[in-house]
């Protein structure tokens, strides 16, 4: 070997790819990205799949066509980065980004030409693409996301949940081995129990991954109240509420179901409906 000659060794890891070199190059480090690509039409993401073969640091773990999938597989694949449409049957992009526990995957929206949206992503920071994508675009939007850290995606993912539209219209709940998506008037309320969430409608129970408080931050406040650490309910489910004795109260929803409210949350609950 001479001189001028270099030898590499590739070592694949788990999520690292480690190249050894001679002493004349210096060590590099790569961590893979495992991305997931979701879109309700095949030719858009074959386009993308063909254009992310220029990044060698990028593995696609799999595919989308619905945000229901989109869910199901993010749970079980556990991309660091998922490239989702905003326009898909069934749910958009940004209330599959609302039923996703935090910390959530970094996330590059793709969408046809949707001025609101993009005005959104532009206020809040979050990254997308306007289709159809071209490779200079691609490439500024994967260098922008590695720099973000998951606490700042997450919160740049909730400034353009709210200014996009004041909160989710639909989420999506699961029920078995199935989600379905759920609209905001057939919701009633959602409780915590043993550390996992569960949304209720008049006549069924769903289980989500997001908190209480995750629910909170990105549920219209307008629409939707905490009012225990155990309890959110949609404001339009209430039929009653029973102020007690020691400063906490109850409400009766339309369904005949009682909740506790705490102290704390009683006045914002009563201002809430009186507004």
């Amino acid at each position: 070997m001479t001189n001028k000659e270099v030898a590499f060794v590739v070592i694949r890891h788990s999520n690292l790819v480690i190249r050894t070199s001679s002493a004349s190059e210096p060590t590099q480090d790569k961590v893979m990205i495992h991305a997931l690509l979701v879109d309700d039409e095949q030719p858009a993401r074959d386009r993308l799949r063909q254009l992310l073969r220029a990044f060698d640091d990028i593995e696609i773990v799999g595919e989308a066509e619905d945000g229901e999938r989109a869910i199901e597989k993010i749970l079980e694949l556990h991309p660091n980065l998922v490239f989702l449409d905003i326009q898909m049957p069934g749910c958009s992009g940004l209330e599959v980004v609302g039923s996703l526990p935090s910390p959530r995957p970094k996330i590059i929206f793709c969408t046809a030409f949707d001025q609101f949206a993009i005005d959104a992503f532009e206020l809040s920071a979050v990254d997308y693409l306007l289709k159809p994508i071209n490779r200079a675009r691609l490439r500024e939007a994967i260098e922008r996301v590695r720099k973000l850290s998951a606490a700042d995606m997450d919160g740049a993912l909730e400034k353009a949940n709210q200014a996009a539209r004041t909160g989710p219209t639909r989420l999506l709940a699961k029920r078995g081995s199935k989600f379905r998506v759920i609209s905001q008037p057939e919701i009633l309320y959602f409780t915590s129990k043993d550390g996992l969430t569960q949304l209720h409608t008049h006549d069924q129970q769903y289980w989500m991954e997001p908190t209480l408080a995750d629910l909170e931050k990105r549920l219209d406040p307008s629409g939707f109240c905490r009012i225990s650490r155990a309890a959110i309910v949609n404001l339009d489910a209430v039929h009653e509420v029973i102020p007690l004795i020691g400063g906490h109260g109850e409400v009766l929803l339309k369904n005949s179901a009682r909740l506790e409210v705490s102290r704390r949350r009683l006045r914002e609950l009563i201002q809430k409906l009186e507004g």
